[in-house]
C-alpha cells in the first residue's frame, strides 16, 4: 500500500495539484513578453515616452540634463504625483473623481487660514466655520455607518483639531487639511456607492462647488506661506547628503530583505515563488539606480556660488514614501485585492461576498485625502494659497499622469508607480519646452494633450486585444 508521503502531490491535495513553480529570470522575462502579447503593456509605454521626451529635449537645450534642472523636477511634479496616486484608487474601480483638486484646494486653503491667522473661528466666514464643524461631525457618523472605520477615525481627528483650534499650529493644521479631504471623500463615496449617482456627475458638481468654497475661505486674498519653513521645504528643501544615503540604503535594504523573506516563506510553504536569483537581480538593479541617483544628487547643483544645494529633494522623498505605502496597501492586503477584484468585475466581486459599497467609499476617501495632501504640496510649490487653488489644470494633469503611467480608465489595472512615472512625463514637457524661450507656451498644452491621447489609445487597444485572445 502506498504511504501518504509517497503519494502524488495531486492526490495529497484532494485531486488538485498546487502551483509550486520557482520562477527563474528566464521565466520572468517570458511572462513579461506574454503579458505584452496579451495586451497588458504595463508601464512600458510611459517609460518609452520618457526616453523619447528626454532625447528630444536634449536637442532643445544642453541644460536639460544638467544637475540643477533635473534636481528641480521632483518639486515641480510632486503635487501631480500625489494627487494622481489618490486617483489610482478610484480609477481601479472604473470610477473618476473630478473634484480631487478643488476639494484639496478647499482643505488646504482652510488650513492656510488657520495657520496664518492663528485661528479659524473668526477668520472664516461664520456660516463656513460652523458648516465645517457640522460637516466633519456628519462625515464621522456617515463613515461609521458605511463601516469605513479608518476613514471615520481620520475625520474624527480633523474634527478635534478644528474645534480645539490646534489648526493654528503648522503640523496639526496640515493634518487637519488631509482629514477634511477624507471627509469630502466620504461624501463622494456615499453619493456614488449608496445613492447611485454616477461618479462623473457627482464629482463634476463638487468640482465647481469647492472652487467657490476656496474663494469663501480666502476671502479674496491669497496667503503667503513661504515664511513657514516646513511647508516651504516640502518642495524646495533637500535632505543632507548623509540622510540622503541613509534614506536610499533603507529603501533598498528593505526591498531586498522583504523580497528574499517572501521567496523563502513561499518555498517553505511549497508555493509558487520567485527564485533568489530573480529577487537579487531586481534588488541589484534597484541598488544600482539608487546609488547612481544619490551620488549625482549629493553633488552641488546650485547656480548660486554662495549657496550650495546638495542631497535628495524632500519632494522626491515624500513621493517615494507614499508610493511604497500605496504599493503595499494594494498588493499585500485583503483590501487591495478586493479593490482590484471590484474594478475587474463588480458583479462577480459582489457575488463573491465583497462589500462593494465599502470598497467604493474607502477608495473615494483615500482619493480626496491624497488630493488634500497633493494641494498642500502645490501650495508649497507656489509659496502661496492662491484664489484658484486646486483648480485650473491641477486635476487634468493628475488624471493624465495616472493614465499616461498605465492605469486603465476602465478599471481593474493600475499601480501607484504609474502615477509617479506619468507625473514625470507630465512635468518634463513644460520643463523641457521652457528651456527654449523661443517656443510659445501653447506648445505645452498641445504636447500634453497629444501624450494623453496616445496613452488612452494604448489603453483602449490593449484592452481590446486582451478580449480577443
Amino acid at each position: 500500500m502506498t504511504s501518504p508521503t509517497t503519494e502524488p502531490l495531486a492526490n495529497q491535495r484532494g485531486g488538485f495539484s498546487l502551483d509550486v513553480e520557482e520562477r527563474s529570470i528566464g521565466n520572468a522575462f517570458r511572462d513579461w513578453i506574454g503579458r505584452l502579447r496579451a495586451g497588458d503593456p504595463g508601464a512600458l509605454p510611459s517609460v518609452l515616452g520618457l526616453v523619447v521626451l528626454t532625447l528630444i529635449f536634449m536637442q532643445v537645450s544642453d541644460k536639460f540634463l544638467g544637475r540643477y534642472n533635473i534636481g528641480n523636477l521632483p518639486g515641480q511634479g510632486a503635487y501631480i504625483a500625489v494627487i494622481a496616486m489618490g486617483l489610482v484608487f478610484v480609477l481601479l474601480l472604473g470610477e473618476i473623481d473630478l473634484s480631487a483638486g478643488t476639494a484639496g484646494g478647499a482643505a488646504a486653503g482652510i488650513a492656510a487660514v488657520g495657520i496664518f491667522h492663528g485661528q479659524l473661528h473668526g477668520q472664516l466666514p461664520g456660516f463656513m466655520y460652523w458648516s465645517l464643524v457640522v460637516g466633519l461631525a456628519v462625515a464621522v457618523a456617515l463613515a461609521a455607518w458605511l463601516k469605513a472605520w479608518t476613514g471615520a477615525v481620520v475625520v474624527a481627528i480633523g474634527f478635534v483639531l478644528v474645534v480645539t483650534n490646534l489648526t493654528q499650529h503648522l503640523v496639526p493644521g496640515l493634518i487637519a487639511a488631509v482629514c477634511i479631504g477624507a471627509a469630502v471623500g466620504t461624501l463622494n463615496g456615499f453619493l456614488v456607492a449608496k445613492v447611485g449617482i454616477p461618479s462623473f456627475v457627482v464629482t463634476l458638481a463638487l468640482f465647481l462647488a469647492w472652487q467657490g468654497v476656496v474663494q469663501f475661505a480666502l476671502q479674496g486674498q491669497p496667503i503667503n506661506v513661504s515664511e513657514f519653513d516646513l511647508w516651504h521645504d516640502l518642495t524646495y528643501g533637500t535632505l543632507s547628503v548623509t540622510w540622503s544615503w541613509v534614506f536610499v540604503i533603507v529603501v533598498i535594504a528593505g526591498y531586498v530583505a522583504y523580497s528574499v523573506l517572501e521567496s523563502l516563506r513561499a518555498k517553505r510553504a511549497g508555493l509558487a515563488r520567485d527564485s533568489l536569483s530573480l529577487v537579487l537581480l531586481r534588488g541589484g538593479a534597484l541598488a544600482l539606480a539608487g546609488v547612481v541617483i544619490t551620488a549625482l544628487a549629493s553633488g552641488n547643483r546650485s547656480l548660486n556660488p554662495y549657496r550650495a544645494i546638495e542631497g535628495i529633494p524632500v519632494a522626491a522623498v515624500v513621493v517615494i514614501t507614499l508610493m511604497i505605502a500605496c504599493t503595499l496597501l494594494l498588493s499585500k492586503t485583503t483590501w487591495g485585492r478586493h479593490l482590484y477584484a471590484t474594478g475587474g468585475n463588480e458583479e462577480a466581486a459582489r457575488r463573491a461576498g465583497i462589500d462593494v459599497v465599502h470598497m467604493k467609499v474607502t477608495a473615494f476617501i483615500l482619493c480626496s485625502a491624497f488630493g488634500a495632501f497633493g494641494v498642500i504640496m502645490l501650495v508649497s510649490f507656489q509659496s502661496s494659497a492662491s484664489l484658484d487653488l486646486g483648480g485650473g489644470n491641477t486635476l487634468l494633469f493628475s488624471v493624465a499622469a495616472a493614465v499616461i503611467g498605465g492605469t486603465s480608465l476602465f478599471g481593474g489595472r493600475g499601480k501607484p508607480r504609474d502615477a509617479v512615472i506619468g507625473a514625470l512625463v507630465i512635468v518634463i514637457i513644460p520643463n523641457g519646452l521652457l528651456l527654449r524661450p523661443s517656443l510659445d507656451p501653447q506648445w505645452q498644452q498641445v504636447a500634453t494633450g497629444v501624450v494623453l491621447l496616445l496613452a488612452a489609445a494604448v489603453d483602449a487597444i490593449s484592452r481590446r486585444r486582451a478580449r480577443t485572445r
